[in-house]
């Protein structure tokens, strides 16, 4: 950013405001100026329409489009300088490629205290060190005050300093710590709350690094030959191949040349597993940005990476927006996994943000998974990654291969059929764990009338209601609606009403009344509510000993069960016939990435998948050859039908509660750009509008129009375009519409 401090004042700020306006609003200075003068990407707060507003300050001029007398003062400045330039950046870039305002781009890229008016520094914290006499003197000379005395010998044994909550808790008062100050013997000091007493002294590691095989060696030595460029890499290895490894000692030479290093991991559920493992390793401080934290940590681990204090960050999709006072590298663990996309308001995703970021630095970029997206193998097979391969296990077992068990005609307890659960019944009288996968929660998808078929519907959705019995309740995992089970069938009366298929609480209430002798773990998003409670299982589970593991696809992605040997899928059918062009790639990722838990130490894993049709070419293709032969030809049939990555995809989404309306305003939309499109005769198609696959949703009509194009620069034309039309459309005010650049999921 431009030093102003030495140029005339400007007469005009353009600042970027919080709101779905796309534009800059002008206003006047106020008369105070920030220490630095003036600058893009400092903070002011401005009074709009009846409101004051936190906004950034994007431009410094000396002519408005208005008088200057009718723009109005901004109230304050907020930072002495701008806020960090690679941020700024990265928040223009992501603006202005998925085609969202650039206030509210800037709002949600900052943290929530940061977006209040909050300073940027971070917390400080008093802590309490002993000076070189407090070192020499000896502790006997201070026998008539002995716990004095006392408090100088524990002070001695924490070089880098104690905390004052610290010093208090073990019953020593203020007046002692004072009365030490007086004597020379102990200093106060101040020091940032997050990243304090793990200081980056002597050697870097806390334990040496592990031995890497062949594959590890190669892959690692061939992302260490451009370390000071940007050299994205698509670090393709079987689930259980060490890929972790291969990013701690990346990391390691990274931060050791003085950079940092930003991990990001696509589940909060990752991330005391992940910050563990590298606070074991490393000496320096290793900080976690995520929504757990309160809004007081995520500012204060913001901060400490923006100062260059923390040189390394592991953090789940938002993370990608913390600014890097020195940035390294950049790695995107379980680079497939569709968390990484934002799915409301602004649309971005994570991975292809981070390639950007990566090449904006100059630094190396690695994509981690066991089963990558076809965009990434596509890039590979392009050149355009380096496409490094680990096909071997660390415990040199080979990856189990899925065993397609036939479901049809075979009688069911809790979704299990008996083969299925003789095979559980032999791995816990061995002394194993199984992991049961059921990505569905509740009890039952849903309640039925035996006598009438009458269906539990949500009112408001195009969805059924789920059956739950912890608390007992009908729940749309849609709109959250809930209500009471009824005692009887609402359409005919009858008492007879009961659970249609098994969900994770049916499972687990069979299973612990199957084998009443072992503990039986439900993990899916209802059981792990409690902060630390997903944590404290896993713990639990990892300690050994037969167990049971029920659990949603939270169980499936990148934890080290090394106890587990068999693992069962209850059901694999979901995402064979759906409607979404992507779901048979995401369900294939799903059961691989499931089937990875499976002998990851030293007994060999077994995988059982359910499934009514275990004549699939797809299914067969992914149990008999893998993961990669499905890609491939995934690949060969998304080329044929010219769907990405072959070709690129935008969706306008719109929802009213009138359905005439919705229709109204997206066929309006869509006849709009057709003529334009013809106009300026570029080669991009317009599909629809047409209904959602979930037309209803809390009680709004959703509609979809789809924009694809060979080339990305087209594309992103006609968006431009269909955006401005809707936002000069009054009928679009009275309506909530969305564009979703290169969208993951039709639904």
């Amino acid at each position: 950013m431009p030093d102003s401090s030495r140029s005339p004042p400007p007469r005009v700020l353009r600042v970027a405001v919080p709101t779905p306006l796309r534009r800059l609003f002008d206003y006047r200075p106020c008369r105070e100026a920030p220490p630095g003068g003036w600058q893009p990407g400092i903070r002011v707060r401005v009074p709009f329409g009846r409101r004051q507003m936190v906004a950034i300050v994007m431009e410094c001029r000396d002519d408005s489009d208005l008088a200057l007398a009718d723009l109005k003062p901004v109230d304050a400045w907020l930072d002495a300088a701008p806020l960090p330039e690679d941020w700024f950046w990265l928040c223009r870039f992501t603006a202005r490629y998925y085609q969202h305002p650039l206030g509210d781009t800037l709002h949600q890229a900052l943290p929530v205290l940061l977006r209040q008016g909050r300073s940027l520094a971070g917390r400080i914290r008093e802590q309490w060190l002993v000076t070189p006499s407090g070192q020499a003197v000896d502790a006997a000379r201070l026998k008539r005050a002995p716990r004095q005395a006392e408090l100088l010998t524990m002070l001695r044994q924490h070089p880098h300093g104690l905390p004052t909550q610290a010093v208090l808790a073990q019953s020593f008062t203020r007046e002692q710590l004072q009365s030490l100050v007086g004597k020379g013997l102990v200093e106060r000091q101040e020091a940032p709350l997050t990243a304090a007493g793990l200081p980056a002294s002597g050697n870097l590691l806390a334990e040496p690094a592990l031995p890497l095989n062949r594959e590890q060696a190669a892959a690692l030595a061939a992302i260490h030959e451009r370390l000071d460029a940007f050299h994205p890499c698509l670090l393709h290895g079987v689930t259980g191949s060490g890929k972790t490894e291969v990013y701690l000692q990346l990391i390691e030479a990274v931060v050791d040349r003085g950079r940092q290093a930003l991990l990001l991991v696509p589940e909060i559920g990752l991330t005391p597993q992940t910050l563990a493992r590298f606070r074991q390793r490393f000496r320096v401080p290793v900080v976690a940005l995520h929504s757990g934290l309160t809004d007081n940590e995520r500012l204060d681990a913001w901060e400490a990476v923006a100062s260059g204090r923390a040189p390394i960050v592991i953090g789940t999709r938002s993370a990608i927006f913390t600014p890097l006072a020195r940035p390294g590298v950049i790695i995107v663990d379980e680079e497939h996994d569709g968390s990484f996309k934002q799915h409301e308001g602004l649309r971005y995703h994570a991975r292809d943000l981070a390639v950007a970021r990566a090449h904006h630095h100059g630094i190396p970029l690695v994509l981690g998974s066991a089963t990558p997206s076809l965009e990434s193998l596509h890039h590979a097979s392009r050149g355009d990654y380096r496409h490094l391969r680990l096909t071997r296990r660390a415990s040199r077992h080979a990856p189990a291969r899925l065993e397609l068990v036939d479901l049809r005609g075979r009688p069911r307890q809790g979704g299990l059929i008996p083969p299925v659960i003789e095979a559980i019944r032999e791995t816990l009288d061995a002394g194993h764990q199984v992991l049961v996968f059921i990505n569905r929660r509740g009890f039952a998808p849903t309640l039925a009338c035996h006598a009438c078929g009458w269906l539990a519907d949500c009112d408001h959705c195009d969805a059924r209601m789920t059956l739950h019995r912890q608390p007992p309740m009908l729940a749309c995992h849609h709109c959250d609606k809930r209500r009471p089970v009824p005692d009887a069938c609402p359409a005919c009366g009858s008492a007879d009403l009961r659970p249609l298929g098994s969900g994770t609480e049916r499972t687990e209430e069979t299973l612990a009344a199957l084998f009443p002798q072992v503990p039986v773990h439900r993990i899916d998003r209802d059981s792990t509510r409690r902060r630390d409670a997903f944590e404290t299982v896993l713990n639990d589970v990892r300690r050994g000993g037969p167990c049971l593991l029920v659990g949603t696809q939270m169980l499936a992605k990148g934890h080290h069960l090394p106890h587990v040997t068999l693992v069962v899928v209850v059901n694999a059918d979901s995402g064979l016939y759906a409607s979404d062009f992507r779901a048979l790639e995401h369900s294939a990722q799903l059961l691989v990435q499931v089937a990875g838990r499976a002998g990851r130490s030293s007994h060999p894993g077994r995988v059982l998948v359910q499934t009514l049709h275990d004549d699939d070419p797809h299914l067969r293709l992914l149990a008999q050859q893998g993961y990669d032969a499905l890609a491939e030809h995934l690949l060969a049939e998304r080329r044929a039908a010219g769907l990405p990555p072959f070709r690129f995809l935008a969706l306008l989404r719109l929802e009213s509660p009138r359905e005439e309306a919705a229709l109204a305003l997206a066929a309006g939309a869509a006849s709009a750009l057709r003529e334009w499109l013809k106009e300026r005769e570029l080669r991009v198609d317009c599909l629809g509008p047409v209904p959602a696959p979930m037309e209803r949703r809390q009680n709004r009509y959703h509609l979809q129009l789809m924009l694809a194009s060979d080339r990305r620069s087209q594309l992103h034309e006609a968006c431009s375009r269909l955006t401005t039309w809707m936002e000069a459309t009054p009928g679009a005010r009275r309506a909530r519409w969305s564009l979703d650049i290169d969208p993951q999921t039709l639904g």
